[in-house]
């Protein structure tokens, strides 16, 4: 692996899927702060409150076990956090599926676990990139901001060209007609640039419940509850948190469940009777695969933002 790190070997009591918990932080497959090599392993670029980390998780299911390394001034952070990560804290004891849709899906996935990373600049930052864009335009937004701002990863990730997200204090400091050429517009980055100067607090708003950690983030401009859920649930892995106001959630939900695809308040009425485990069950759609038919043509990108071409150091 080259350059000496940390190791944890973590047997966990149920057959983790790695890949499955640790996708959802995975911003597109051209993520630069995140990459599964030729073997399977997944590497992700981490700045955690000690420091830089990369941090590799290799899946031994013959074994039982998780194997963890790190490198960098984070890496003991970060193998302590492992099994939340890969969703030791989380327990679907208090979930009722309700729906035989639900109870089917949850029987075919019984090991299915929500981690956390209680990092929240790092879900937060790309989630308001993505606020009202394709995901396209978002992820080519993240990956520039990345390459621009940010760093290599410590150790054996620089070899493998993983990246870190830019500090708040750089953030900060990014003026309006670089983010144009990021393809993020000034509502977006004016956020970007707000939360930064508050970064602080942000995080310690990980240790708080999900409904304190949502009133506190929403308070923020440009904040709303999309981009409150989508950190609650990486960050946190609160099992409450649904992302109201996404493009495909409660149209998903609504077919995988009644047949006709919902509407946000649909969706918000329609899940009141699981609360306080209401994200539970788009994540059992999502991950039974119950998408309702697309139609149509794909959401174009935005054509009105600069197309400066951005050239990345290497």
């Amino acid at each position: 692996m080259g350059t000496a790190g940390e190791r944890r070997v973590w047997r966990p009591d149920w057959p983790v899927s790695v890949g499955g918990v640790l996708r959802l932080h995975r911003r597109g497959g051209g993520d630069p702060t995140y990459r599964i090599d030729d073997e399977g392993r997944h590497w992700r670029g981490i700045r955690t409150p000690q420091g830089p980390a990369t941090l590799c998780v290799t899946a031994r299911p013959g074994e039982g076990e998780v194997v963890g390394e790190a490198w960098g001034p984070g890496a003991v952070w970060v193998l302590d956090g492992l099994p939340p990560l890969l969703g030791a804290d989380d327990d679907w004891g208090a979930f009722e599926p309700r729906h035989p849709v639900l109870a089917e899906a949850h029987r075919h996935h019984p090991h299915l676990r929500l981690g956390r990373t209680g990092l929240v600049m790092e879900a937060l930052v790309p989630a308001i990139i993505e606020q009202k864009v394709t995901g396209q335009e978002a992820f080519a937004g993240f990956r520039m901001l990345v390459h621009r701002f940010g760093e290599r990863a410590p150790g054996p990730g620089a070899d493998r060209k993983l990246w870190l997200q830019p500090t708040p204090e750089v953030l900060r400091t990014i003026p309006s007609w670089e983010w144009l050429r990021l393809h993020v517009d000034p509502a977006r980055s004016r956020t970007i640039v707000t939360v930064a100067r508050v970064a602080d607090a942000l995080e310690r708003t990980a240790s708080l419940t999900g409904e304190e950690a949502e009133r506190r983030m929403r308070s923020i401009p440009g904040v709303g509850v999309w981009t409150s859920a989508e950190v609650r649930q990486r960050a946190f892995g609160d099992p409450d948190a649904v992302s109201f106001g996404d493009y495909h959630v409660a149209k998903d939900v609504g077919w995988a469940l009644t047949g006709t695809p919902f509407d946000d308040a649909q969706l918000e009425e329609f899940l009141e009777p699981w609360r306080p485990q209401r994200g539970r069950v788009p994540t059992l759609v999502a991950v039974a695969g119950l998408r309702r038919p697309r139609h149509g043509a794909r959401m174009s990108p935005r054509g009105h933002l600069p197309a400066t071409v951005v050239r990345h150091p290497r």
